[in-house]
């Protein structure tokens, strides 16, 4: 029997959190902008395939800006491939442990509270692409959190240090930003793999979103 698609996502339904009661879930207008952030090599250090907290280590100035982009209210929503999950390398209760690790971080060294985290377990095809509808540089991660957190995505911003995290967010709608931390090796350039603009380090980044931000009107992106 094949998995029904949710007709505004087309996610499958069964991947979809849509267990928040009714009332939660048809928030009124405005919806929030939001600061979509990569996992490995954008907020931490990238390790591959890392399940283990003590070898977690965020990005210099990656609390502090992301506190400071809290604070000016966009939420602040995780997005992660994690291949694997699905080879293999380690199970989802592994990285459920990291995650809440990673999460009590942020909480306890800069004060931040993430509003999501979102993750594809799935493994790319043979020939790298996604194989699923979640798996960045597909947008299905960004739209499943912004039908949940009630989110702007065209008042919103994806970083992350390859050009799949750029395409993923412009392909939802948002602004794609470069982390150049070195986790792009391929550079396979097209328009839509294009950086809105490129960083290397996250108080620039922080900045610059601010700047764009109070840009913004309630409704449209500058």
């Amino acid at each position: 029997m094949t998995t029904p698609l949710d007709p505004i996502s087309m996610l499958p339904v069964q991947d979809l959190d849509l267990t928040a009661a009714p009332e939660e879930r048809a928030r009124p207008h405005p919806l929030r902008p939001c600061l979509f952030i990569d996992k490995d090599g954008t907020l931490i250090e990238n390790v591959p395939y890392n399940v283990d907290p003590s070898l977690l280590r965020f990005m210099p100035g990656a609390g502090a800006a992301l506190a400071r982009l809290r604070d000016a209210g966009l939420a602040l929503v995780i997005v992660t491939n994690q291949s694997g999950i699905a080879r293999g390398y380690f199970s989802r209760a592994q990285f459920a442990h990291l995650q809440e690790a990673l999460l009590q971080g942020l909480r306890e060294q800069a004060g931040v509270e993430i509003d999501d985290v979102m993750l594809c377990p799935h493994e790319p095809d043979a020939h790298g692409r996604p194989a699923c509808l979640c798996r960045k540089p597909a947008p299905g991660m960004l739209i499943g959190a912004a039908r949940r957190h009630g989110l702007d995505l065209t008042r919103s911003w994806m970083v992350g240090d390859t050009l799949d995290d750029v395409e993923a967010g412009q392909r939802a709608g948002a602004r794609g930003l470069l982390f150049d931390s070195g986790g792009e090796t391929v550079w396979r350039r097209s328009p839509l793999r294009e950086p809105h603009a490129t960083f290397t380090d996250w108080d620039a980044l922080a900045a610059h979103v601010l700047r764009e931000l109070s840009a913004q009107t309630p409704t449209a992106r500058t």
